[in-house]
């Protein structure tokens, strides 16, 4: 299986979108599986099925106003994940009802479900963090949301 992965491995600048605006969790999905169907070559409708697939075994919304989408997908052949942080807060049925604008995605290769996992793991935990949270939130550039997510200097 190898080196498990790092958060910085995952995630790209080029794919950490600001204020982004969305009217409702099918929207946002949406919008999310656009934008990583573009990065991956793979089909936006592949990725909002399988996000959306994901969602109806429970809200993805961990709390906080943060939401981690996250699926398994053919032809996706490394873990790739997402962020936007929405310029207005919408419902996500998270569990503890606040509404959402964080919404991380995360796409990984079918079957590699410990890789999964782990990067999914590594994700929550660092948007456990009350300080990186609140460097998202302040970000004013896709960068300072990276750095705050991977705790390194470019």
């Amino acid at each position: 299986m190898g080196q498990f992965m790092k958060i910085s491995e995952a995630i790209k600048p080029g794919n950490v979108f600001l204020d982004v605006s969305a009217s409702s969790k099918s929207n946002i999905l949406k919008f999310i599986a656009g934008k990583a169907a573009a990065a991956l070559g793979v089909s936006a409708e592949d990725v909002y099925d399988a996000v959306q697939s994901r969602e109806t075994l429970g809200s993805t919304g961990v709390g906080s106003g943060i939401a981690i989408p996250h699926a398994q997908l053919n032809g996706v052949v490394s873990p790739f994940a997402l962020m936007t942080r929405l310029s207005r807060p919408i419902d996500f049925e998270a569990i503890d009802e606040a509404p959402v604008d964080i919404v991380c995605l995360i796409l990984t290769p079918p079957g590699e479900q410990s890789q999964y996992l782990k990067l999914l793991s590594q994700f929550a935990r660092q948007l456990r963090s009350s300080e990186v949270v609140k460097s998202i939130r302040s970000a004013t550039q896709p960068e300072q949301i990276y750095e705050a997510m991977t705790g390194c200097e470019r």
